[in-house]
């Protein structure tokens, strides 16, 4: 038997309140008793108001975990022994490699078992099975899972890479494309009402006959399409509860999804590449949240233009609504993304980039793969100053961003300190020979070359023409240094700043000092005797 709805804590409180001040003021006399003793009828009640509501709350953890593990029991735990059995003895298996330690793994094995769950009561033949690769390497090594976690198909024994998403309801649908089903037909108004219950996006194609060449299109477009539930309806009554704008039904395709941005009607004509062009710049929402598990979606989108929000949860929640507002100006042309900068994995690899891995202030961000340009807005996040920044940075008037530390002090040093925003004036607006030093914190042998170089830079102190330079390329960057290897040495010829000379690290420091005489005497100016 049930227990019925417990009554608030706060709501017997003060019941027991009101009723002790009505007897109070009948009974002054036995008031401070009566208040201890019932008090003690209060302290009860609530201790078993909130034993109830624990109860409810751990049942209802049961209830979530029991669901859990009878999916998990749906997926095939392979082994060293099972593994080839179990992919020769079924059409259809789609195999997760995975490993114990593996955050991502971890994250997508409830998606995972979520999925083997919905294709059981689909229906579907696909066997869901999971394989311990750090336990079984051997069998791992023969179905070539490389990497965690490692999704692969094996029809009739043959794997395919997987390239859906991670939700439970990707990885269904796109398990469902490749064993047969690209597409689901609805007939009727009920069967669309259940079939809006079950997606949260989806692509419609309404035909009067399935049939003709567009329908063709339709369904190729469902094929090769690895991301996107399609359904396919020619009953009019049927088709606008999926899509309520549909006027005709001769050949319409629209996507649906559950956001404000909710329907995007396809406008063109009906070809395959047309057809999931129209698909790519539309399936993400106004504004896309980035995860472990839709960052190979995000970042394979076809939109090379990337606007990126870093903020805390509670900032972004004010901001979200005006981001939005601002990104449905910029549809299909600039993808909105929001990380949440709490989240060091996705967060600090993209912040290092400018330079402010340590900030907890709301940063906006841009970035054009095209061109492998970056971007910052550098004035105050707000939705004005996103639209401008946004605008600018459609139109390609924005300059890139190049991230600098502050500008030091050392003018009076023996090798001066260069940093982003000091790289054209010091080496390449000079008019002296400069002999730059380029270094990271992490390199193993940069703080050998540090020591050579500061004897070259004593040995040659007394030369007016001759600057020698130092620069920490892991937190400063210029357009006109481009170095991959640390430590690096340059010589930039007071003649011919465009080209400067690369001096081998590893060499000697007579060899070193025999290089910048030689330079320097080419050059008309007076060297100092060599070491």
């Amino acid at each position: 038997m049930g227990l019925g709805k417990p009554i608030s804590g706060f709501a017997l409180l003060t019941l027991t309140i009101l009723l002790l001040l009505s007897l109070a003021i009948s009974e002054p006399i036995e008031k401070e008793s009566f208040v201890d003793e019932d008090m003690e009828g209060i302290e009860e009640l609530l201790a078993l108001d909130e034993e109830v509501e624990q109860q409810q709350e751990t049942h209802a953890r049961f209830s979530e975990a029991e669901v859990l593990t009878r999916a998990q029991r749906i997926v095939v735990e392979l082994n060293s022994d099972s593994s080839k059995r179990v992919i020769e003895q079924n059409e259809y298996v789609l195999v997760l490699g995975y490993a114990p330690w593996c955050a991502r793994s971890a994250e997508l094995m409830p998606q995972f078992a979520e999925a083997a769950n919905t294709l059981k009561a689909l229906g579907s033949s696909v066997v869901l099975a999971k394989l311990d690769s750090e336990r079984y390497p051997k069998a791992a090594s023969a179905l070539k899972i490389k990497g965690f976690p490692t999704l692969l198909l094996f029809v009739n024994g043959t794997s395919q890479a997987y390239t859906g998403g991670y939700s439970a309801e990707e990885i269904v649908i796109w398990a469902r494309k490749k064993t047969g089903v690209p597409v689901v037909r609805v007939n009727c108004v009920t069967e669309a009402e259940e079939f809006l219950k079950k997606y949260h996006m989806f692509a419609v194609g309404v035909f009067e006959k399935f049939e003709g060449s567009a329908y063709e299109e339709f369904v190729k477009t469902a094929t090769a399409d690895n991301e996107i539930q399609f359904v396919e309806v020619s009953n009019l009554e049927a088709a606008r509860v999926l899509y309520p704008d549909v006027e005709s039904y001769s050949f319409f395709l629209g996507i649906v999804k559950s956001e404000p941005e909710r329907y995007a009607g396809y406008e063109g004509a009906f070809e395959m590449e047309k057809l999931l062009q129209f698909l790519d710049h539309n399936k993400f929402p106004l504004v896309t949240k980035l995860t472990e598990l839709n960052s190979v979606r995000v970042y394979s989108s076809p939109i090379k233009l990337q606007l990126f929000v870093f903020a805390n949860a509670q900032d972004f929640k004010d901001l979200h609504e005006p981001l939005q507002d601002v990104a449905r100006k910029f549809k299909s042309k600039i993808m909105f993304i929001y990380i949440d900068i709490a989240d060091e994995n996705l967060a600090k690899p993209f912040l290092t980039l400018y330079g402010l891995e340590d900030t907890e202030d709301t940063v906006v961000a841009a970035f054009d793969s095209k061109i492998s340009s970056k971007y910052l807005l550098e004035t105050d996040p707000t939705p004005a100053n996103i639209e401008d920044f946004s605008s600018k940075f459609l139109q390609g008037s924005l300059s890139p961003y190049f991230k600098s530390q502050p500008v030091p002090d050392s003018k009076e040093a023996s090798i001066q300190v260069v940093v982003g925003k000091t790289f054209d004036d010091i080496v390449l607006n000079s008019p002296k020979t400069v002999f730059l030093e380029v270094h990271s914190p992490w390199c193993i042998n940069c703080e050998t070359t540090s020591k050579q170089v500061e004897k070259l830079a004593k040995h040659f102190k007394d030369l007016n023409n001759l600057v020698f330079a130092r620069i920490d390329a892991s937190a400063n960057e210029h357009p006109k240094l481009q170095v991959v290897d640390y430590p690096t040495l340059l010589l930039y010829p007071a003649s011919d700043k465009a080209n400067p000379i690369k001096v081998l690290a590893k060499s000697s420091l007579k060899s070193m000092a025999n290089f910048i005489s030689k330079h320097l005497r080419s050059s008309d100016d007076d060297p100092k005797d060599e070491l």
